[in-house]
């Protein structure tokens, strides 16, 4: 994971300078650096608003008592954002943009929970999570069907013997 962490933190820069150049030939050089000015001015309007709505947001959980999940998401998005959103470069102000916007951030929150966040926690807790837990002890592999299904106790196992007499 840190090896491709790695690359794109290598490759993205460098596509951005990329894109810089053919856009400022296309454009031109001034227009290209007032664009990346402006992008940068807007974004960091941008990303104070939604932090702060972010905030009343998170606030309001806490008050009501509910676990403010997908705010400190939202909260990791909008760093996120703001890094991307002052770094110069078309390619990363649009990426940032779309941590910034509400209906992206809900798409990116609900893929990082989906693939990252419950897959880690289910690894982590054991199954808890999710509640695939086992209440009776642990599983023994080597017991039951091959498929790891059904485990058979035997007739003896459910017998229940009354030691008062009566």
């Amino acid at each position: 994971m840190w090896k491709r962490l790695l690359v794109a933190l290598l490759i993205i820069p460098l596509l951005d300078a990329i894109f810089l150049i053919v856009v400022a030939d296309w454009l031109s050089w001034p227009v290209t650096v007032l664009l990346v000015v402006l992008t940068a001015l807007l974004g960091t309007l941008f990303v104070q608003a939604e932090g702060r709505h972010t905030i009343r947001r998170f606030q309001g959980a806490i008050g009501e008592g509910r676990l403010p999940a997908d705010e400190l998401l939202d909260g990791g998005f909008l760093i996120a954002a703001g890094a991307l959103l002052l770094t110069p470069g078309l390619l990363t102000d649009a990426i940032g943009f779309l941590f910034v916007l509400p209906p992206s951030r809900y798409v990116f929150r609900g893929v990082l929970k989906r693939w990252v966040i419950t897959p880690y926690l289910e690894r982590k807790t054991d199954g808890f999570v999710s509640g695939d837990v086992y209440t009776f002890g642990f599983p023994d592999p080597n017991e039951g069907d091959s498929d790891g299904g059904t485990v058979d106790l035997g007739s003896e196992s459910y017998d229940v013997h009354d030691e008062g007499g009566s």
